[in-house]
């Protein structure tokens, strides 16, 4: 795997992860940037198996873990900040146009779970990429206040543009479990067992740098309760959601991942699949077959090859 190691400035942090360019050096390659969903980390928890099927396709990936997460650097570890995790696809975008045989008009954004709601987001502000993946996405379970989505992308673009992001005063949650198999006996921010399953099997393996702990923050000028699939009507490129019939995952309900798709204007493609909010992260299965097949069919037609 012609994939290397590489590290990139973001908010007074290096995120560190993984590049993978194809062995021509006489062609410019479309970028895939990718990031780990909650919690998980890019090195054995599937993630860096996609990038895998989208390198052997004949794209350029991009795979980097989140601040405070994984390989990455940032304080306090395995803190979760929904914006700071936002700007750090904006400042992965930024590190690409350095990149040398890498197309830099054909840049696509991809996330899983919560950060497929993120890269959303993201590409509501950022003009510089052409498409969108999002898997199983974490739009939440509460119907979206539409109305008020000018009021609130207004205010999250003056804070992720912001080049003090780091400075902004936050609110920090205490430091809980992942999973766990009992919530009498241990409180986790993930309360279902296939979560527990799924994350001690993969987490558990050698080298992930995965740990069964998380906090939360938030900086105190966001909008409050802010719905992480408002950006849906800003969208200015296409789309394709591969979601989950049924996800059994709090704050990733299919119906309202299905009425975020509604909302997007732009060329679009959904795909649902069995399996649950994990199936697709099975690896190997048929599932995760179907699944990547599904987003490489869609790159091809985006770049018609």
């Amino acid at each position: 795997m012609a994939c290397k190691n590489v590290e990139f400035p973001s908010q007074g942090v290096l995120l560190r992860g993984r590049l993978y360019i194809p062995k021509s050096d006489s062609i410019e390659y479309p970028l895939v940037i990718m990031a780990h969903g909650f919690s998980s980390t890019i090195n054995g928890m599937v993630a860096d198996k996609y990038a895998e099927e989208f390198y052997n396709a004949g794209y350029a990936v991009l795979l980097y873990d989140h601040k405070n997460f994984g390989i990455s650097e940032g304080k306090p570890r395995q803190e979760l900040n929904y914006w700071e995790q936002c700007r750090g696809y904006i400042d992965a975008i930024n590190f690409a146009q350095t990149i040398t045989h890498i197309d830099k008009d054909k840049i696509v954004l991809w996330g899983d779970s919560m950060s497929g709601a993120e890269v959303l987001t993201v590409a509501a502000i950022d003009e510089r990429i052409v498409a969108i993946i999002a898997q199983v996405p974490a739009f939440g379970d509460d119907p979206i206040p539409f109305e008020r989505a000018d009021e609130m992308m207004k205010s999250i673009k003056e804070i992720l543009l912001n080049e003090n992001l780091k400075n902004l005063d936050k609110n920090e949650t205490d430091v809980i479990a992942v999973v766990s198999p009992n919530q009498g006996h241990m409180v986790s921010a993930l309360k279902e067992l296939t979560a527990y399953r799924w994350f001690i099997e993969y987490g558990g393996r050698f080298n992930t740098n995965w740990q069964n702990s998380i906090s939360f923050a938030t900086f105190i000028n966001a909008p409050k309760n802010y719905h992480r699939g408002i950006a849906a009507g800003f969208l200015k490129v296409p789309v394709l959601l591969v979601i989950a019939t049924n996800d059994e995952m709090e704050g990733a309900s299919d119906i309202i991942s299905k009425a975020v798709f509604d909302k997007i204007s732009q060329p679009k493609e959904i795909i649902e699949l069995d399996g649950g909010h994990f199936g697709l992260l099975e690896y190997p299965s048929e599932l995760f077959n179907e699944s990547s097949k599904s987003q490489i069919n869609f790159l091809k037609k985006l770049f018609c090859n």
